[in-house]
């Protein structure tokens, strides 16, 4: 399909072109106080005014942004629900970090519009005195929308893909690659005040001929906005026959894949809603109906497996709300609680609590390194939940049917997060393997990575370490490799036959630098402590000032200590070819992943066979770590 190459020059994209730059652009978030006066002045009216009907307008223009705002929000939550929406998606590829921050600002429109909306009332006051419902009004506004708005619109949007205009304006809302019901509000400055003339037409022009309504303001506005974030969906909502049987809808209303094709072949496609537009100005792509075709059949038979699956688990409920369908913004930076989540609390535990009664494996993200696509799946249960004894046989029921969904559709490698592997729920994933020795799929709990990523963090001038969770598959390896390197281990353990089972296993030679301990007080002279297991600040109290604690335990320890410093959890950055990566892995930064996750991802990339389950090869500690840096990954604490 030829390309139009329209503004592909950056050096002509310009930024500095009059009414390019929101007014408000340098305010960031306190944009949001714009909307003051209009609360402001509806507080008023409503306590010191014995009526509200003359200030009437500025609580429809606030509930009206709102409304317009959840239109979008539910939209984008419904476009990322990628378990629902996964086999209809127009492109496949995932949003990464850069469209999500170029679409930040997505709902600048939003406070234009109501700005624009109180400067329509201040000057002609009878529109705040409007009936509620009037039928001629509907009639009206739409007879204008499509004898006016329509045409209107295609023609601005033709002259703003000119070679004089793309470059100064358009160009920035065709950054965004793949279309998002967000997208449909990026668009600079001037571009919005264009589109206010195209929504004000109906609204308005219903309005001065007699016909105007209350009904009609928020009819058209809310539709407007539906249709424009059902465009930009990128998932295929209608189904094929819905055009076929009747041809003239095709001209009637546009679909998902008919927008999405003007975003990747930019001659095409300029309709607002109707792509009437296009066929009267010869602009139609021809290929839009067969596309449709073919994207509204698809089924899961036809969906691509991915070659690499990471299995998480919620850890709370605050946490179960980072994710792309519920906020993206959100979920697109590392994980902390925020006021805003508070009020959704609720809503989110009851969420949970139904997934919980019906539970299924969801996908909720993907991504591409070298062409290679990679899914994250959940298991809706909350960390709690792993440490009640009655939970076990369902948790391992869930992560059992992930592995033989995963088993069918052709993944290679399946990584275990966190507490899907824990050793008493299922032996780190051996009870899987010798349950279904046929496996095809590779499972991996990926600690050997995480072992390895924990020990170079490690100074080399370091002799002593002090390691809780000492008899744990992690600290059993770390252990061992330490006295390997001739460093003495303190390992803390009130169990001193798991202890000589573990010393038995060093070298004969290097059995003396494991010692057992059985208390905290026993590290009081050491200053590199391991943690494996959750320190209470009692326990943590023991270690000397200017401690280092590095760790490996879920959830991570309450830094207590000003005087020391604190690890974060063992994780790799990935390299930097990786695409289509826009969520945040929990509290990891962007494109940082836990080292469980990195390992499974080495897995698969080295084409290993074998799977990775229960105890940890010390002997492969550095073969993953040098096959990890092969890779491209980088540890943190010298990445750049």
């Amino acid at each position: 399909m030829e390309k139009q190459n329209e503004g592909s020059d950056c050096l002509l994209r310009k930024k500095d072109a009059a009414l390019f730059a929101w007014p408000w652009e340098n305010l960031g978030n306190y944009k949001y106080l714009l909307y003051g006066p209009f609360l402001a002045k509806v507080i008023y009216s409503m306590y010191w005014k014995e009526n509200m009907e003359e200030d009437i307008w500025c609580l429809h223009i606030l509930i009206l942004c709102a409304l317009r705002g959840l239109v979008h929000q539910l939209w984008s939550t419904y476009s990322n629900m990628l378990y629902l929406v996964r086999t209809r998606r127009v492109s496949q590829e995932g949003i990464g970090f850069e469209q999500i921050d170029n679409e930040w600002h997505w709902d600048n429109f939003l406070i234009l519009q109501a700005i624009v909306g109180s400067f329509a009332y201040l000057n002609f006051p009878s529109l705040a005195n409007l009936p509620v419902w009037d039928v001629r009004g509907f009639i009206s506004c739409l007879i204008l929308h499509i004898g006016i708005s329509e045409p209107l619109y295609y023609w601005i949007h033709r002259i703003l893909h000119s070679p004089h205009l793309f470059p100064l304006y358009h160009w920035h809302h065709h950054e965004s690659k793949i279309t998002h019901p967000f997208t449909a509000g990026n668009a600079t400055f001037l571009e919005h005040l264009l589109l206010c003339v195209v929504v004000g037409i109906p609204t308005l022009g219903t309005a001065f001929i007699g016909y105007g309504s209350i009904s009609v303001m928020y009819s058209y506005i809310l539709a407007f906005d539906f249709l424009r974030c059902l465009g930009h969906s990128n998932v295929e909502i209608f189904p094929h026959s819905f055009y076929q049987h009747v041809p003239l809808l095709r001209y009637i209303i546009y679909c998902p894949t008919y927008h999405s094709l003007h975003h990747q072949d930019m001659k095409t496609n300029f309709c607002l809603f109707m792509p009437l537009y296009d066929l009267l100005g010869n602009t139609l792509n021809t290929a839009s109906w067969n596309l449709q075709k073919e994207i509204s059949s698809r089924t899961s038979t036809d969906e691509r497996a991915p070659d690499f699956v990471f299995l998480v688990h919620i850890v709370d409920i605050m946490a179960s709300m980072h994710t792309p369908f519920l906020f993206r913004s959100f979920s697109s930076v590392p994980f902390s609680t925020r006021l805003f989540l508070l009020p959704i609390w609720p809503f989110a535990f009851l969420i949970v609590l139904s997934m919980w009664l019906k539970s299924k494996v969801l996908l909720i993200s993907s991504y591409n390194i070298r062409g290679r696509l990679n899914q994250s799946w959940v298991v809706p249960r909350a960390g709690f939940q792993y440490f009640l004894p009655f939970a076990a046989e369902g948790i391992n029921n869930l992560i059992e049917e992930a592995i033989l969904r995963a088993d069918r559709l052709g993944v290679k490698v399946i990584s275990l997060a966190a507490l899907n592997k824990n050793e008493a729920l299922n032996g780190g994933g051996t009870l899987f393997v010798n349950k279904h020795p046929n496996l095809k799929v590779r499972v991996v709990h990926g600690n050997t990575l995480t072992a390895a990523v924990i020990l170079n963090e490690i100074p080399r001038d370091v002799n002593e370490v002090f390691l809780t969770g000492a008899t744990s598959k992690l600290g059993r390896a770390i252990a061992l490799y330490l006295a390997r390197r001739r460093v003495r281990v303190l390992m803390l353990t009130q169990s001193t036959e798991r202890f000589m089972k573990i010393q038995r296993e060093a070298p004969a030679d290097c059995q003396k630098f494991l010692v057992q301990v059985s208390k905290y007080q026993g590290a009081k002279q050491c200053k590199t402590w391991i943690l494996g297991k959750w320190a209470t600040p009692r326990e943590q109290s023991w270690a000397p000032s200017g401690t280092h604690f590095y760790q490996f335990v879920v959830p991570p320890v309450i830094p207590f200590r000003r005087d020391c410093t604190y690890g974060k959890l063992a994780a790799m950055r990935l390299p930097k070819d990786v695409t289509g990566l826009g969520t945040c892995e929990y509290t990891m930064g962007r494109g940082v992943v836990h080292a469980c996750h990195a390992g499974g991802l080495v897995h698969h990339l080295e084409g290993w066979t074998h799977h990775e389950v229960g105890a940890i090869d010390v002997d492969q500690i550095d073969v993953v770590w040098e096959a990890a840096l092969k890779h491209g990954l980088k540890p943190l604490y010298n990445s750049r």
